[in-house]
């Protein structure tokens, strides 16, 4: 992926180009990541007023997205106008020259128009949901997920799911170390699954997000080891139901489930950084043998450990330090 180009519309939300630019548009080749061309296309090229009163310069036309390696539609508040026929016709050709294309919130009610959510599972803003399902009636809109990928096409929910599904793309395209590696930059967390709900009711929670930090770092130091709920809740001082019920309130995902995405991902940085054996980066990531990682690479990233390294190792791939032992 070296080319990203940016649908802008005349709804566009500053915090939905903020998160593109801020992803794909600054250069950090000094921290090893390969910099990418991020084009503002817009019908002529004109400059495009952003709700806020901002005021974005177009580097490229509507027919460009069609030359891009991926495609980004910011959101509106609410939701975008319906889209102009120039603009659903640059979506069309966009995604029949095979270009992936990825909406931000309600930048999916953009692809609604160009008919690109026909037959597709999709998702938005937890309080657009009703709204798209109208626009897209041929669509299966969910009100669950941070973000839905199917097909060449994914859709994100509101405001801060955009930076996931963003970290997500960059994933897919450059490896997890790069992913974390802008998420740091970023001070954000480098993966939250899209299966993630996107809506955590407001309770009276304890312990409090800060209040579970030592038990998630505690369980990301111990991933080659057997980490079980129970032994997360003794950590947290409560019962294994109390804690997993208490986790999934304030994280909207259950600790077994945030286990086993924490154990991909660093199977995923071993592969990238590392000349470790897979039956190593298996036992590391608390996979065990190198048949489970294999099914879980199958699964979760539609490849295998050694088809992945092949495509991220970066040039030089020392060994990784032994795993922290238990105190």
């Amino acid at each position: 992926m070296r080319t990203v180009a940016v649908l802008l519309h005349p709804a566009v939300r500053i915090f939905d180009y903020g998160v593109i630019h801020e992803v794909f548009g600054v250069d950090r080749s000094n921290d090893g990541v390969l910099p990418i061309r991020l084009w503002r296309c817009a019908p002529r090229g004109a400059p495009i007023t952003l709700v806020g009163g901002a005021t974005l310069t177009a580097t490229h036309h509507l027919a460009d997205l069609a030359r891009a390696d991926l495609v980004l539609i910011p959101g509106a508040a609410p939701a975008p106008p319906h889209a102009e026929p120039e603009q659903a016709n640059a979506l069309r050709a966009a995604a029949d020259a095979g270009v992936p294309i990825a909406a931000l919130c309600s930048g999916a009610f953009l692809l609604a128009d160009a008919g690109l959510l026909d037959g597709r599972r999709a998702t938005t803003h937890w309080r657009l949901v009703d709204a798209l399902a109208r626009r897209a009636p041929h669509a299966r809109v969910e009100s669950g997920p941070l973000w839905v990928e199917d097909g060449p096409v994914w859709t994100g929910a509101g405001t801060a799911a955009g930076i996931d599904l963003c970290l997500h793309l960059v994933r897919r395209a450059h490896g997890a170390a790069t992913a974390a590696t802008i998420a740091r930059r970023m001070v954000t967390p480098p993966h939250r699954d899209g299966g993630q709900s996107q809506y955590v009711p407001a309770t009276t929670v304890d312990p409090l997000p800060d209040a579970l930090t030592d038990v998630l770092a505690w369980a990301r130091d111990h991933l080659h080891e057997t980490v079980t709920v129970a032994a997360l809740a003794r950590r947290a001082h409560q019962a294994p139901r109390t804690f997993a019920r208490r986790f999934t309130e304030t994280t909207g995902t259950t600790p077994l489930r945030w286990l086993h995405h924490q154990r991909v991902q660093l199977a995923q940085e071993l592969m990238e950084r590392t000349d470790l054996p897979v039956e190593e980066v298996a036992r590391r990531a608390g996979f065990g043998t190198t048949a489970v990682l294999r099914r879980h690479f199958g699964r979760d990233l539609g490849t295998t450990p050694t088809a992945y390294r092949r495509r991220f190792a970066t040039p030089e791939t020392p060994a990784a330090p032994p795993p922290r032992r238990a105190r």
